[in-house]
């Protein structure tokens, strides 16, 4: 079997799943068209763009996995990868924040279809950032170690979570952390120097970190399940 045919075939279960993204993602993005023809308004526009930001981390994950096997520019091409995709990982499980908007429904289309609408949105979005910090966990565990891999994934999703709080609560963007960092830096410090008045950020992150750790840990174990079943 010629070499790129076999890294395919060691792979295709990773490319079977990314097909599987762009099919849910097309039809996500029908979904707000559909929804905004039918309105004859842009209410959810807003999705498409969310959506778009969801796959930028997924697609530097991407890159960084496929340079991790090549051993080529190691050392010069990941560590880039790597911090474009911290950057931009709270765009994936951010759409899962987008329920919110169901609160303004002002009839222009019927609730269950906007509720349809936002489960495919944020689903797309829940396992963009789950494989995309999957990869990225099995190059830190390849270079370091099961142990510092886990690290690694607690404290992204961690971190996930105060980003995705930053953008919802206080609207800033992926793009400011490196354009204009310190209002966002002196934000955070404000959250741990005055954290008995700051209930509502400390209750969000937590809890939005415990959520994403199960689903990721429960489709971790279920891939390792199908694992089992081949020995």
């Amino acid at each position: 079997m010629p070499p790129f045919l076999r890294e395919i075939s060691q792979h295709k279960y990773k490319l079977i799943i990314l097909v599987l993204l762009l099919a849910a993602s097309a039809i996500s993005a029908t979904l707000a068209k559909a929804r905004m023809v039918y309105s004859n308004t842009n209410d959810y526009a807003f999705l498409l763009w969310n959506l778009v930001l969801a796959w930028i981390p997924l697609v530097f994950a991407s890159a960084a996995y496929t340079v991790s096997w090549t051993r080529k520019f190691l050392f010069l091409i990941i560590p880039i990868c790597a911090l474009v995709w911290l950057v931009f990982f709270p765009n994936a499980p951010y759409l899962l924040t987008d329920f919110q908007h169901l609160s303004q429904n002002k009839g222009n289309a019927p609730l269950w279809f906007d509720v349809i609408l936002l489960i495919w949105f944020a689903w797309t979005g829940l396992l963009l950032g789950v494989f995309s910090l999957y990869l990225m966990q099995e190059i830190v565990a390849r270079a370091f170690g099961p142990l510092i891999s886990w690290i690694f994934a607690i404290t992204v999703t961690a971190l996930s979570s105060i980003g995705i709080y930053l953008g919802r609560f206080l609207r800033w963007n992926s793009w400011d952390i490196l354009g204009n960092p310190l209002p966002i830096v002196h934000d955070i410090y404000e959250w741990l120097r005055y954290p008995f008045s700051n209930l509502r950020t400390w209750g969000f992150t937590t809890l939005f970190t415990l959520f994403f750790l199960f689903i990721y840990l429960t489709f971790y174990t279920f891939g390792h399940v199908i694992q089992e079943q081949k020995i």
